[in-house]
């Protein structure tokens, strides 16, 4: 009987599929996928080390006219940069014959195939190659000789015709024989080397990359309790693996109080991917119930690099709620090839940078000292971004798909991705205000288990609107809050930054003691940042990175891209410069740089006599110190992942 109704009922859907084709000629006419009859995506990862991998696909399909599509906007880095450039080798067959293939002039990430008559699996071979450079996001290198992270938007093609969500594969991966792996995605069984998964929707399989490697290494960070909370990490060394009772402990406290925080959890495990690799490109891009996390080699072992990378976990493990749970509604399109809207990233990255710096002190990640000590480098950033004048904080979000490109020149005029550092800022000043307005009975924490509890469970997706944000924040107490955020988000040099560490309780000030936080971050990029005093950054060899627009290094004609060779005649280093710095708070004349444009040598008069200064924050005592309240963990020692508690929600 089911299988007379599964016919006929399949035989009803094909009549209505022809029908839409004759109606509006929209539909992929050669598409003959069902739930029964998956798409097979086979990639073999067994030469990864060699920076290749090889990919086998078979699409149900019937004869005809076939468009095919490679991922073009990627979930999470809000922009077109689908790596296809790094497909090579693609052939198409059907029968045993080969079919011929041509990209769309225009949609250049679609593939038209004809589809011969009797044909009814087409298979597609092509290489990925992994020899992308060590920067940006999943494009980026993601492989080294001992270690793979598994994107698998990059090696698979769909058809045109239904959304993701409708649109069902059947994954299976070849590993190197030594390797070990972590992923989110269920498992249906492993033979050796290869592992196939369960059947999974498109949009599924691409929020849910693998991590794999010969030095591997999976912990618990919630023994005995649903859902399960893992951490598997891959590294390039065994060394690299060696985690700390303390970060497994602070890790764990991260996942209680995020739990705290929300009131629910919308995933049915969660893995944080980490890749340990100093030759990968270093990111967070997030997940629904994963986070593909890469940074340096050492950021487990080494006291300044943990300190370096204490943020990057918790601000991806919040997008599991903000940006994957709650979406823009702009952002939540139904396949990979319809453009993104970026206009409420303010709201999808800033409210997470901010939620995700609140956990990092509450869960121990960072030591209250050094928050304040990051907290303050922040704050002094924007305090030192003149492009603020005229690009307001709405334009970086709706610009988005090229800010990310941007370099760090000019960063400061040009302005970049300051909806997460800003927005954070402006989220910050929500909570306050908040607190303010309520005589501390409401916080963002009652915003946030509103608009991102319900019910803990599988995934799922609930989108919303600008006017939804604006709802929620009122019936947590009434306000303005439409021209609140309007006047920060599309005003220019509007006080955010001030009014946010004013109203905290605490006060920007400079001073000579070195900020420990910024001068971990610059030992390790052995570069210097002077942008609060002669107004550029530059590595220790010299080279300009940004110049602050305006200032003593500008006014002098300093650009970024030049190289300082020698400061006042001696050759040129961070301490040197430091030191002329310091000696020039005493002296008339100006530091004097001499600075290689190219081929051009010349000295360039930098009139600066303000000495050293660094940014800190300190107790402002006639305000409450809403700061102290906002860091302070909400669950007691750090333990509070109860029993099945997320599951019973």
């Amino acid at each position: 009987m089911r299988a007379i109704m599964h016919t006929a009922v399949m035989a009803l859907a094909g009549a209505l599929a022809l029908l839409l084709v004759l109606v509006c000629g929209c539909a992929n006419v050669a598409m003959a996928q069902t739930a029964a009859a998956p798409i097979r995506l086979q990639v073999d990862a067994s030469q990864a080390p060699q920076k290749i991998l090889h990919v086998h696909i078979e699409i149900p399909v019937s004869g005809g006219p076939l468009t095919l599509y490679y991922p073009e906007w990627i979930p999470g880095e809000h922009m077109p940069d689908g790596p296809i450039i790094q497909v090579a080798g693609m052939k198409f067959s059907g029968g045993g014959k080969a079919i011929a293939w041509r990209r769309d002039l225009v949609e250049m990430f679609s593939i038209h195939v004809d589809v011969p008559a009797g044909v009814s699996v087409l298979e597609a071979d092509f290489d990925f190659l992994l020899s992308g450079p060590a920067t940006g996001f999943s494009a980026g290198a993601s492989a080294t000789a001992s270690l793979d992270v598994l994107s698998w938007n990059q090696v698979l093609m769909y058809p045109k015709g239904l959304p993701a969500k409708d649109i069902i594969f059947a994954p299976s991966l070849r590993l190197p024989a030594d390797w070990k792996f972590g992923t989110a995605l269920p498992i249906a069984k492993q033979d050796g080397a290869t592992i196939e998964f369960a059947p999974a929707a498109l949009i599924t399989l691409v929020d849910s990359p693998v991590i794999s490697g010969r030095y591997y290494r999976a912990i618990q960070l919630t023994p005995g309790q649903t859902p399960s909370h893992e951490i598997d990490i891959a590294a390039d060394s065994a060394a690299a693996l060696a985690m700390t009772p303390e970060t497994q402990l602070q890790l764990h406290n991260l996942v209680a109080e995020a739990y705290a925080l929300f009131g629910a959890r919308h995933y049915r495990d969660y893995h944080f991917l980490l890749t340990l690799s100093d030759d990968v490109a270093h990111f967070g891009l997030e997940h629904h119930e994963s986070s593909d996390d890469r940074t340096a080699e050492r950021s487990l072992i080494d006291d300044a690099e943990r300190v370096e990378f204490a943020t990057l976990l918790p601000h991806e493990y919040v997008h599991s709620w903000n940006g994957k749970y709650r979406r823009p509604a702009g952002l939540a399109t139904p396949d990979y090839q319809q453009p993104m809207k970026d206009d409420l990233l303010w709201v999808y990255e800033g409210l997470t940078e901010y939620l995700g710096e609140v956990l990092t002190a509450r869960s121990g990640l960072q030591t209250q000292a050094q928050w304040r000590e990051d907290f303050a480098g922040l704050v002094a950033q924007y305090e030192h971004r003149p492009g603020r004048d005229w690009r307001p904080l709405q334009d970086t979000a709706d610009a988005a798909p090229f800010l990310y490109d941007a370099t760090n020149d000019w960063s400061n005029w040009r302005r970049g991705t300051d909806f997460y550092e800003e927005g954070e800022l402006l989220w910050l000043d929500v909570d306050e205000t908040l607190r303010t307005i309520t005589k501390d009975k409401k916080s963002i924490e009652d915003f946030c288990r509103i608009f991102h509890g319900g019910t803990s469970g599988q995934p799922a997706l609930k989108t919303y609107t600008f006017e939804d944000v604006v709802a929620t924040l009122n019936s947590v107490a009434p306000y303005d809050w439409a021209g609140f955020l309007r006047a920060r988000l599309d005003g220019v040099a509007t006080k955010t930054p001030n009014e946010a560490v004013e109203k905290s309780g605490w006060k920007l000030v400079y001073n000579e003691q070195p900020n420990e936080v910024l001068t971990i971050a610059e030992e390790l990029a052995r570069r210097a940042d002077f942008s609060w005093t002669a107004g550029f950054s530059a590595s220790e060899e010299g080279m300009v990175g940004d110049v602050i627009h305006g200032g003593p290094a500008y006014n002098a004609g300093i650009g970024p891209g030049m190289k300082i060779v020698a400061v006042n005649g001696a050759q040129y280093s961070s301490d040197a410069m430091r030191g002329a710095i310091d000696a020039a708070k005493t002296a008339t004349e100006p530091i004097q740089l001499i600075v290689a444009n190219g081929a051009q040598f010349r000295t360039f008069s930098v009139d600066y006599h303000g000495g050293l200064r660094y940014p800190h924050i300190v107790r402002d005592e006639s305000r409450p110190d809403y700061l102290g309240e906002i860091t302070r963990a909400l669950v007691q020692g750090g333990s509070g992942v109860s029993g099945t508690s997320g599951a019973a929600n």
